[in-house]
């Protein structure tokens, strides 16, 4: 009986038989950011499990950017608020994956909201932080006995700068970004022994459906020491990098040229 947390197959693997690809899951696969993630894992071999909330549509349409020409990944369907739906999605993605040769999760779902402090309303910030760092949590809970099982992995969550500086107007976002740091941490020195890598990324300003009102103006990156936002291309491509080192954990890497200190 098909399981409601997996809405679907889309892949060039047709025959269903595993592979030993290594194999990755993408949450928020269907976003900007999550889509360049996906599509950088999907173009050197791995398998490409695409994660979504609600807009199948978007994530069907990564999906084929993945398995094009010779890729292969399936979409799965939670909401990252609710705890069962994501065991359901993890539970799938190791079924579809029981021959790979290595696996990594990277935590890419997120959402943002601009409010003054003095102004913000206590659903709104319930929200951010139930996806942002609730649904992180339940994902690495989730993920973590799977890698146990098979070895070891990597898991990369995306956090903020916001997440360190704050900002005007991002009180509850910064809130939310802020405490994965600390999570990631934890979870890489619990999960040490059992060669889980576990590390946080920032990928800087990125010009997402989310982020479009609150991109800087042409003149507004005088904080960078490029005076430049990085590129979704090379985020993308270093994630891919530090998914497939066996060395790093515990870290975070700041991928513009901001200074975090």
């Amino acid at each position: 009986m098909p399981n409601p947390g997996f809405t679907g197959r889309a892949s060039a693997n047709l025959s269903g038989t595993q592979s030993a690809r290594p194999a990755v899951l993408v949450t928020g696969g269907s976003g900007g950011i999550g889509r360049a993630i996906s599509h950088a894992f999907g173009q050197t071999g791995w398998y490409v499990g695409v994660h979504y909330c609600r807009n199948k549509t978007a994530a069907q349409a990564t999906l084929q950017d993945v398995i094009s020409p010779s890729g292969t990944g399936d979409i799965f369907q939670a909401d990252l608020r609710e705890a069962e739906a994501i065991q359901r999605m993890i539970t799938h993605f190791g079924q579809q994956t029981m021959s790979a040769s290595s696996t990594a999760m990277i935590c890419a779902a997120g959402i943002g909201a601009s409010s003054l402090l003095l102004r913000q309303r206590d659903e709104a910030w319930a929200d951010l932080v139930a996806i942002n760092l609730t649904g992180t949590f339940r994902c690495l809970r989730a993920m973590a006995p799977l890698l146990i099982e098979r070895g070891g992995g990597s898991i990369i969550v995306l956090g903020s700068y916001a997440g360190f500086h704050g900002g005007t107007g991002q009180a509850a976002y910064a809130a939310s970004k802020a405490r994965p740091s600390a999570l990631v941490n934890s979870a890489a020195l619990e999960w040490g022994d059992f060669n889980i890598r576990v590390n946080l990324v920032l990928p800087g300003w990125q010009e997402t459906e989310m982020s479009r009102e609150a991109m800087p103006e042409a003149d507004g990156w005088q904080d960078h020491a490029l005076h430049r936002p990085p590129s979704r291309h090379e985020v993308a491509g270093t994630i891919l990098h530090l998914a497939q080192l066996h060395d790093v954990s515990a870290q975070v890497w700041n991928c513009d040229s901001r200074n975090l200190q």
